[in-house]
């Protein structure tokens, strides 16, 4: 490969944060030298600024609905060169066929996909997921060259009584990066937590939360995803009390491809940064080397010579606005993403099953007031509500204010379902279905009558997953996910206008245009995040960590 020469550019640099002026050559996708230089093939940068391409440190492919070459095509025109992927949606439903899917996928993609383990499969014993993933079934991805560590510990309860099976795990990867998730946890817990040896956290949501986790020895992942949004409630802290910023990264989390188009990846954290104060190198070292350093990445992250020629080519640092990316010294564009994709296993094409849907399952009973999940525009987590509800004849009856959410077990034909009421959602006239329901993954739908759930219900199982809008008894619309319930094989420009079909659609039937109704439905499942969820064994009180039927029976 002919060598390239960037020159008269900006040159940020991350790890001492200045400005330099200089050339950058680079020779065989890496950086050979930084200084002046003159050849055949020189790429005229006056005006711009050369940084680093960005890092996201936590990500979830699988939140794009793309495969990861669809990903890839989505985010690296943003700027981002390099993710830290988390494969626990695939996992929970596949385990290590899962694991070898995701890991074959991105072998040869142009964008650098580094993975965890996932650590938590299923995340509670308050759920039912499709595959087990133990300490033994990790030892064979443990040194795989690109599996950093362990994935983000969601059972903290069960870290906190040092259960011996996320011990196991935590020992196996003793060596390697940690991640946590431990959303409010504080005082004497958190320390356990942190000793215990997990690393990270990226479930903050508040400036003093964040401090306090980093003071306790955690790297901070601020994310800045579709549901959750941290940055605007972190940054402005960490602005006045700069002196743990080099413990600070991005991440997104879970991003969807109709936010990834509107807004960018990891660059729109970094600008919505710039705007709250911080200043832009600053903010452009926690999208690179902060990251880099944190999870090991020696040939990413900072551009010094033997480091890959990863570089985002800006127009201004204080919009952010990227003129051009390149990946080990190549230009990002279309023709780079036009390789094969890798074939997908059968097995990972058929992967919902439902047993006995029926009426009687989803009926929620009524007596005085009773438990309701509360949803905050914005965030991911929930308000445990008790309240009363509409009701007839002593079964909850959905309004404009309170829609029935359902859950039915799709992996292990065990007919498993549970309905609750749920406040902010809103929806009217229809119902809505998905078999992206964080994280075990099995259908969830909301709606305001029984007949269309059900509908949506059965729709997934006839596509193998995916979304689904019913109003009526008649679909009004659907997004197939064939792989694993979880991802399309579409490509992503066809998948985006899909979606944001759907989108237009599901805000028609009356859900708040402040909430992405795919993403915030799907994490209404996930009881590791506080304070009400309901899977499909009933409603668990996440602070507590306990199944309310259980309780109650």
């Amino acid at each position: 490969m002919e060598s390239l020469i960037f020159k008269n550019g900006t040159i940020v640099d991350v790890r001492r944060e200045t400005l330099v002026r200089a050339d950058l050559l680079i020779e065989d996708g890496k950086i050979a030298g930084i200084g002046t230089f003159s050849g055949e093939n020189e790429i005229d940068c006056t005006g711009k600024y050369l940084c680093p391409g960005f890092i996201d440190a936590h990500v979830h492919i699988e939140s794009s609905m793309a495969v990861p070459l669809e990903f890839a095509k989505a985010v690296m025109p943003w700027g981002t060169t390099t993710v830290i992927a988390d494969p626990h949606e695939l996992v929970n439903v596949k385990g290590n066929e899962a694991m070898e899917y995701i890991l074959d996928a991105t072998e040869d993609i142009p964008l650098s996909v580094y993975v965890m383990m996932p650590s938590s499969i299923p995340a509670t014993p308050f759920e039912t997921n499709g595959a087990d993933f133990t300490a033994q079934d990790m030892k064979q991805w443990k040194d795989h060259k690109r599996v950093l560590g362990l994935g983000e510990v969601m059972c903290y309860p069960a870290v906190l009584a040092r259960d011996p099976a996320i011990m196991d795990k935590i020992a196996l990867c003793k060596d390697m990066v940690i991640d946590g998730h431990a959303p409010g946890l504080t005082g004497d817990e958190l320390k356990s937590y942190v000793e215990a040896g997990v690393m990270t956290e990226h479930e903050c949501t508040t400036y003093e939360e964040a401090k306090e986790k980093c003071h306790a020895g955690m790297k901070i992942l601020i994310r800045e995803g579709s549901a959750a949004r941290n940055v605007e409630n972190i940054v402005p802290g960490l602005i006045h009390d700069p002196q743990d910023m080099k413990n600070y990264m991005f991440c997104t989390d879970d991003k969807h491809l109709d936010t990834i188009e509107n807004e960018g990846h990891i660059r729109y954290n970094v600008k919505k940064s710039i705007s709250l104060g911080m200043e832009p190198i600053q903010a452009i070292a926690m999208a690179t080397c902060h990251a880099a350093d944190t999870y090991g990445l020696d040939k990413a992250g900072i551009l010094e010579e033997g480091r890959d020629a990863d570089i985002v080519v800006l127009d201004s640092l204080e919009n952010v606005d990227v003129f051009a990316v390149y990946k080990k010294g190549k230009k990002v564009c279309s023709e780079m993403f036009d390789i094969p994709v890798r074939p997908v296993k059968e097995s990972m094409l058929h992967t919902v099953i439902l047993k006995d849907l029926s009426e009687e399952k989803i009926q929620v009973k009524v007596k005085g007031k009773i438990p309701v999940i509360g949803m905050i525009p914005g965030q991911i987590v929930t308000q445990f509500l008790t309240e009363e509800v509409p009701s007839k004849d002593g079964f909850f009856i959905p309004n404009e204010t309170y829609s029935k959410l359902c859950v039915f077990e799709r992996h292990r034909n065990t007919g498993n379902a549970a309905a609750a009421p749920i406040r902010g959602y809103g929806i009217t006239g229809g119902a809505i279905a998905t078999s992206v329901a964080h994280d075990s993954h099995n259908i969830i739908a909301a709606g305001d009558n029984d007949e269309d759930i059900l509908c949506a219900a059965k729709a997934i199982e006839e596509m193998q997953g995916g979304y689904v809008l019913v109003s009526g008894g008649k679909i009004k619309g659907k997004l197939p996910l064939p792989v694993a319930g979880l991802l399309s094989m579409e490509p992503s420009d066809k998948l985006q206008k899909n979606i944001d079909l759907m989108l237009k659609k599901a805000w028609e039937m009356g859900i708040s245009k402040n909430i992405d109704p795919f993403i915030t439905l799907s994490f209404m499942a996930l009881p590791v995040i506080p304070e009400l969820r309901l899977t499909d064994l009933g409603l668990v009180d996440v602070t507590k960590f306990e199944l309310l039927r259980k309780k109650e029976g």
